[in-house]
């Protein structure tokens, strides 16, 4: 008769995930997974595979935890500039309880490059992000916010090239000050 498991999934796959983020894909050893997860090495290949399959799913759990923290806090915005001051303040301030930087980001950089599962989750993640911002930029141009002498998708695409870099930054012990800086002189390409 099989085991009933000890554990609830997503709880494990929570710390897995932050694990990864924190620490990233090589420095993670199983023997970590196991102790930081609170299961045993069997339930860990029993329900999520091997270390690879584990992490592409904590990639999962992050782009759906990002994208959900970022829709609820965008629906909410009066305007479109308010709904990028809302991105930039997200990808700036650190939440004390997680990681800094940003598990998509430090997985590209870590691993895409060799890692063809890693590179599409990246690629998507990215895909994903530009379209967000894409979408903000074409109210705001509406709204009469932002500049029409731009194309919205070449924005979006300037604009989450500073997303990404604001995310590696904020791994280093550059101020928040400068960080706000490099986020208000991005928003001002935007301006009419």
């Amino acid at each position: 008769m099989a085991r009933s498991k000890e554990f609830e999934e997503n709880e494990v796959l929570e710390k897995a995930m932050r694990l990864f983020w924190e620490q990233g894909y090589e420095k993670t050893s199983m023997s970590d997974l196991t102790d930081h997860m609170g299961i045993h090495r069997r339930s860990l290949y029993d329900t999520f595979g091997d270390k690879h399959s584990l992490f592409l799913k904590a990639m999962d759990r992050y782009g759906d935890k990002v994208s959900a923290a970022l829709t609820g806090e965008i629906k909410r915005s009066k305007s479109a500039k308010q709904a990028l001051q809302i991105i930039f303040s997200f990808m700036i301030l650190e939440d004390e309880e997680t990681p800094p930087g940003c598990l998509m980001v430090n997985s590209a950089v870590e691993l895409a490059a060799r890692d063809a599962d890693v590179d599409s989750k990246s690629t998507r993640s990215f895909t994903l992000a530009e379209q967000l911002l894409k979408e903000i930029i074409v109210w705001g141009q509406r709204n009469g916010e932002f500049t029409l002498d731009k194309d919205a998708e070449e924005l979006a695409e300037y604009l989450h090239n500073v997303w990404v870099g604001l995310r590696v930054m904020a791994r280093t012990s550059i101020s928040e000050e400068k960080l706000r800086r490099i986020a208000n002189t991005s928003m001002e390409f935007l301006e009419v």
